[in-house]
Formats: C-alpha cells, sequence, structure tokens
C-alpha cells in the first residue's frame, strides 16, 4: 500500500488556490515552485505549499482530494488558515 497527500498550494495569502494530490509531497511541491505543470499552477504561480494532509493510502488520499474539489473556495481558505494562519510555505519544514 503506497502513502499519499491531499496538499494546497497558493500564489499568495488568500490568493489563488492549487489543490492537489501526490505520493511524494516534497518533490510534488519543488515541481509547483519550479513551474514544470503547465495549465493553472503554472499561470497562477501556486508556488507556496501552504496545507497538505497525509493518508496512509494512496486511493484515500484521492478520494479526499475528490470530495474537497467539490468545496466552496472559503471553506478551503478556512482550513488553511486553521492549519497555517500565517500563509506559511511549508515546503521548507518538509524533511528532504
Amino acid at each position: 500500500m503506497q502513502s499519499g497527500y491531499v496538499y494546497l498550494m497558493a500564489n499568495r495569502k488568500r490568493g489563488k488556490t492549487y489543490l492537489g494530490v501526490t505520493s511524494n509531497i516534497g518533490q510534488r511541491a519543488y515541481q509547483h515552485k519550479q513551474g514544470v505543470f503547465e495549465g493553472y499552477s503554472k499561470e497562477n504561480g501556486t508556488a507556496l505549499l501552504v496545507w497538505y494532509e497525509f493518508h496512509e493510502d494512496l486511493q484515500n488520499a484521492r478520494r479526499r482530494e475528490a470530495q474537497m474539489k467539490k468545496w466552496k473556495r472559503d471553506w478551503k481558505l478556512r482550513l488553511i488558515e486553521e492549519n497555517n494562519p500565517e500563509w506559511r510555505d511549508l515546503y521548507n519544514d518538509l524533511a528532504q
């Protein structure tokens, strides 16, 4: 069984956000920072890792992502602010 993460990237405090899922949070956040993904994330500069959630099973992470994609924007912002009120970039906190 492979573990996974659901994560939110942002371009600034209360700015544009991007919701995703990955099995390697450090690598994925780095890829966002480098702008390797064409489309929404690159166009909007969502390069700050502002929230993530670990799941023992990647399939559970994917289900959680699908659930959260239906959420209102305000709900996602509240989740970030409850866990990261300063909107710090959590990338540097990850064990590399």
